[in-house]
């Protein structure tokens, strides 16, 4: 009887899982100027909070993609993971199911693995840097369409912030002082790796299961950007926030390949050209928010300190020259360092 019920409940979440993803696909009839014209409503997932500069970019994007479009395509977000977690959301891009979502950089190595390059800890010197590579055709170009034969195109990136280790136990100044420590990382090799090298535990887990971490005592740690360590409340249980700026991780906007390539050739040129207008956008807002970010978490009891990152630099080399093992990554790194120069 129990394993019966429970079929009956699983059948249940599934079944409603897969009509409100079926709901997602589904073209609106909207009044445009006065008269009746079908909108295709494009459903973007996104694992933040709709406070997120990300979010906003996006909804702002959204508005001119249908004005400049006269109503033939709106874009609708779904914050917090209510499509459901990065990896899954993929695999609904791929297959249609959904148009759009921003995943994490980390999570396209699985589709190419030269995406590492920009996941590499170190690989950017700045914010700047790393938006000047992401605007160079010659240097992401052919990355970007690669995986175009497994259902989706990567539109372009977001900066997704600075990433730093924080803790509940002191402040960290060397690789020493991480030793033993349980940090939340993106679920990667890479990750795995880098943080092994920068001294603490490697420890995969979903974003919204960190907290609880935190508290329980399951981990000691995580490695984010200030938004996300002030916005969920981490620097209320992990006050020391030290910037190590190990990682500066895009988010790339995936979208379902048919769909791209079925926009006429006026729409996809508004399509991308507001994506690029987007990026910008989250950029400026990016600067606004982290600025409050820091300051919420120092109201949170929060302590930030900035060690010498070259103690750290030098403890992961050897994870570059692991992870550069092809001849394309290797050119695709030497692209991205020279772009620094």
């Amino acid at each position: 009887m129990k394993k019966r019920l429970k079929a009956i409940v699983g059948f249940g979440i599934a079944f409603t899982m897969a009509a409100f993803l079926t709901g997602c696909s589904e073209d609106e009839t909207v009044a445009v100027n006065g008269e009746s014209q079908k909108t295709q409503v494009l459903k973007v997932a996104f694992n933040q909070p709709d406070t997120h500069p990300q979010y906003k970019a996006m909804e702002q994007f959204g508005e001119e993609l249908k004005e400049k479009t006269n109503g033939a395509y709106e874009i609708k977000m779904y914050p917090n993971e209510l499509l459901g977690a990065q990896r899954e959301t993929i695999e609904l891009v791929q297959s249609g199911t959904i148009s759009m979502s921003i995943v994490a950089g980390s999570l396209m190595e699985n589709f190419n693995d030269e995406f590492v390059v920009f996941n590499l800890p170190y690989v950017f010197d700045s914010k700047d840097h790393q938006l000047s590579v992401f605007n160079n055709s010659d240097i992401i170009g052919n990355l970007y369409s690669s995986v175009e034969d497994q259902g989706m195109s990567v539109v372009g990136a977001f900066h997704g912030g600075i990433r730093n280790v924080y803790n509940n136990v002191q402040p960290i100044e060397t690789p020493e002082d991480l030793k033993g420590l349980k940090v939340r990382i993106i679920d990667s090799d890479t990750n795995i790796k880098m943080m092994e090298k920068m001294g603490g535990v490697g420890t995969p887990m979903g974003q919204g299961e960190v907290y609880t971490a935190l508290q329980s005592g399951v981990l000691e740690g995580g490695e984010n950007n200030e938004l996300i360590y002030a916005n969920l409340k981490h620097s209320e249980i992990a006050k020391y926030y030290s910037y190590t700026q190990h990682l500066m991780i895009p988010d790339y906007l995936i979208i379902n390949n048919d769909l791209l390539k079925g926009m006429s050739e006026e729409h996809r040129k508004i399509f991308e050209e507001g994506f690029a207008k987007a990026v910008d956008n989250a950029v400026n807002l990016w600067d606004t928010e982290v600025e409050k970010a820091i300051t919420d978490a120092e109201a949170d009891g929060a302590e930030f300190n900035k060690p010498d990152i070259k103690v750290f630099q030098d403890a992961v080399q050897p994870l570059l020259e692991e992870k550069l093992s092809s001849e394309g990554a290797k050119a695709l790194y030497d692209k991205v360092r020279e772009a620094a120069k």
